[in-house]
């Protein structure tokens, strides 16, 4: 006891390492970036920054024995939720790669193309990117899909380029920040304790208004025209995404889930022909092993926050944030801002999440705020911060597609300003709260 009081001494210092991190990732990056260089953020690897943040947190206190610093990285890397994090992970991206090689992406998108009438293009486009993003769960993916399509359609027919451009990475979003199957979800489930259906419906109900507002604003400024050429699909190809997507909220394991959904890509894409075993095998393989990088961080990470958390650090932050905190609601915006600017940060909504997890659980904790809502906050806050940089991947895709400026999008950001302002009235007039936080907060008042 007398060792464990020692080492937690160390306040704002213990986060040394982690800003060391941070400096080096993203300095790198933003150095790189004005050099012009192509993949600025992948010259500086961010698991090999992490790595050297590990180091610095390894040699605090030498009066610790370093058997002993390990042991407690070793058990926070390692812990069970930690593991199911990174088992998700891959099964996640098994299945997204399966699912691509036998055609299940490009059956989306056509058969969403083939349904928008050309009265509502740009509202249409969005809800398709909606619909893709919640399905495959990447909105990289989504916007990689969708963009060449939606952008060729909208110079051709002369609407407004930077509009529909806006509508694309707002479906994106909807869906990065909803599917059971994006790493934002899993890790904002998962790091807060919370079901992933709860996170689901918790989030839908925030959303929902927003795209709405958002479907409304592109009707009303986009213009007609109509989507020519030819866009098979074959409903087959979809019903993986499906079975996936109504499993996950029935409430079945998610880890269950995926392996179901992984095995009916392979039954789906062997009748029709489309893929041999084989290949079947090796787009599993590669989807996964598109996710080993997240999964390596996860876990280096949540080693990297459990000794931060044991030399203090965690306790003071928490301390820090609630000694300004006068009620309920300035926790909720104080692990909203957390994340969202740990998001725009790193220009990484998962890495945010994961090390703003944790810390959101203590104030949580300290607040009574149920774990859903927890989830809900720092996922729609990561993705929705991140949408507002004009530096992320998915904006430079566009950017990379046709000659528009990141601001002449962002400005048409409908969905992912309504989404920040839904989500400020349920914290500001408290809504959404469960029967456990309502009970809590009338003894609190008593």
């Amino acid at each position: 006891m007398e060792e464990r009081n020692q080492e937690r001494k160390y306040g704002a210092i213990a986060f040394l390492p982690l800003l060391i991190f941070l400096v080096l990732y993203i300095g790198s990056g933003m150095f790189f970036t004005f050099l012009g260089a192509e993949g600025a953020f992948k010259k500086f690897p961010r698991h090999v920054a992490l790595l050297i943040g590990i180091v610095v947190a390894l040699l605090m206190n030498r009066e610790m024995k370093l058997d002993k610093k390990i042991e407690i990285f070793s058990e926070n890397a390692g812990n069970a939720g930690v593991i199911l994090i990174g088992l998700i992970y891959l099964l996640a991206g098994g299945f997204q790669g399966a699912a691509k090689a036998m055609g299940g992406v490009e059956s989306v998108v056509n058969m969403g193309l083939t349904f928008i009438p050309s009265s509502v293009l740009v509202p249409g486009i969005f809800l398709i990117s909606c619909f893709i993003s919640t399905a495959i769960g990447t909105s990289m993916g989504t916007i990689a899909a969708m963009a060449p399509i939606a952008l060729g359609v909208a110079e051709a027919a002369g609407l407004n380029v930077p509009l529909t451009a806006s509508a694309v990475i707002g479906g994106a979003y909807f869906g990065d920040n909803l599917s059971m199957i994006s790493d934002t979800t899993i890790s904002a489930a998962q790091g807060v304790g919370s079901e992933m259906k709860d996170k689901f419906k918790m989030n839908f109900f925030i959303a929902l208004p927003a795209a709405i507002v958002a479907c409304i604003l592109y009707g009303v400024l986009g213009g007609v025209a109509p989507i020519e050429g030819e866009h098979t699909f074959y409903i087959t190809r979809v019903i993986p995404y499906i079975v996936v997507l109504i499993s996950a909220l029935l409430g079945f394991n998610v880890s269950g889930v995926l392996f179901l959904g992984i095995a009916m890509t392979g039954v789906i894409g062997l009748v029709e022909g489309k893929i041999t075993f084989l290949e079947w095998v090796g787009a599993i393989g590669e989807g996964m092993a598109d996710m080993f990088s997240i999964t390596i961080v996860a876990i280096l990470i949540s080693g990297l926050i459990g000794l931060i958390k044991y030399y203090g650090g965690v306790d003071w932050l928490v301390e820090s944030i609630t000694k300004k905190m006068k009620e309920r609601k300035d926790a909720e915006y104080g692990i909203g801002l957390l994340s969202g600017i740990l998001s725009a940060a790193l220009v990484n909504n998962t890495i945010a999440i994961i090390i703003s997890a944790p810390i959101a659980k203590e104030i949580g904790e300290k607040y009574t705020i149920a774990p859903k809502r927890l989830a809900s906050l720092i996922d729609i806050f990561a993705c929705a911060f991140l949408a507002l940089t004009p530096y992320d991947g998915g904006m430079l895709i566009i950017t990379g597609l046709v000659d528009v400026s990141p601001i002449s999008v962002l400005k048409y950001s409908f969905y992912i300003f309504a989404l920040i302002i839904a989500t400020c009235i349920t914290i500001q007039f408290g809504l959404m709260r469960t029967e456990e936080e309502k009970i809590a907060i009338e003894k609190g008042k008593k």
